[in-house]
């Protein structure tokens, strides 16, 4: 996973090989910088239109270029999913690539001394740990109705609170919903440098600082493999497949 900022515009892609070897290669790095700075120049829809997007030197298509690099490099290499936005970001890479953050703000505090270093925090505490849903509006209702009908069952289930009245049992579901939004909303999670301090307090104390108004809009976290179901592949046979009819 890699990011790119260029003239307001932010790219963030995720490149899949068969290897940490090759994912440490000068030359693969070298072409997933390449990729973003395609996405950011053409802003392609999705990974179809980025593969048929001219690559960033003109001399032919990202598609072309992959296989190119997958003859040279002599393993399988895949470009699985990349997001673009313009607008006032801050990003954050973990270690080689296994974690990408991208995050949106809406202020109009970006040129003043300290947000950078705000906005870093904000993408550190992403890339720290999984975080769902950026505050309580973005949790689908039906998201919380499942979570409630969880928590009633272990409350009715629990020998020591089956037989209080269904009014008090509501009243000890909709507290441990509070705990639910603590550990999935990034605005109601704990500040990673500040164990006394809520990410949106962190928020409204930073604009307070620096005279001005901060929202945190939208945030894109990619991690390396994620959902991918590891599978033994016949490398050879890809190859025939990619380079049929040619």
């Amino acid at each position: 996973v890699d990011v790119l900022t260029e003239n307001g515009v932010t790219a963030m892609i995720e490149v899949n090989t068969e290897t940490d070897f090759v994912a440490k290669n000068a030359s693969f790095q070298e072409f997933v910088k390449n990729l973003l700075k395609t996405i950011v120049a053409n802003k392609p829809a999705d990974v179809d239109a980025l593969m048929a997007s001219d690559y960033v030197d003109g001399t032919c298509t990202v598609e072309a270029k992959l296989k190119e690099q997958i003859f040279v490099i002599g393993e399988k290499l895949s470009i699985r999913r990349f997001m673009v936005i313009d607008g006032v970001t801050s990003t954050y890479v973990h270690g080689m690539g296994s974690i990408g953050v991208v995050t949106l703000f809406d202020t109009d505090c970006a040129d003043k001394e300290g947000f950078a270093e705000f906005a870093r925090n904000i993408s550190l505490q992403i890339g720290a740990y999984v975080t769902p849903y950026l505050d309580r509006n973005h949790v689908p209702a039906s998201v919380i109705e499942s979570e409630k009908e969880i928590l009633m069952a272990q409350i009715s289930n629990d020998p020591a609170m089956a037989k209080k009245p269904e009014a008090i049992k509501a009243k000890m579901v909709e507290g441990r919903i509070s705990k639910f939004y603590d550990n999935n909303c990034l605005v109601d999670m704990t500040y990673v440098k500040d164990e006394d301090m809520k990410v949106g307090q962190y928020v409204k104390a930073t604009a307070k600082e620096l005279g001005g108004e901060i929202e945190i809009v939208d945030f894109y976290r990619f991690e390396k493999g994620e959902g991918i179901q590891k599978r033994e592949e016949n490398f050879a046979e890809e190859i025939a497949k990619m380079t049929a009819g040619k």
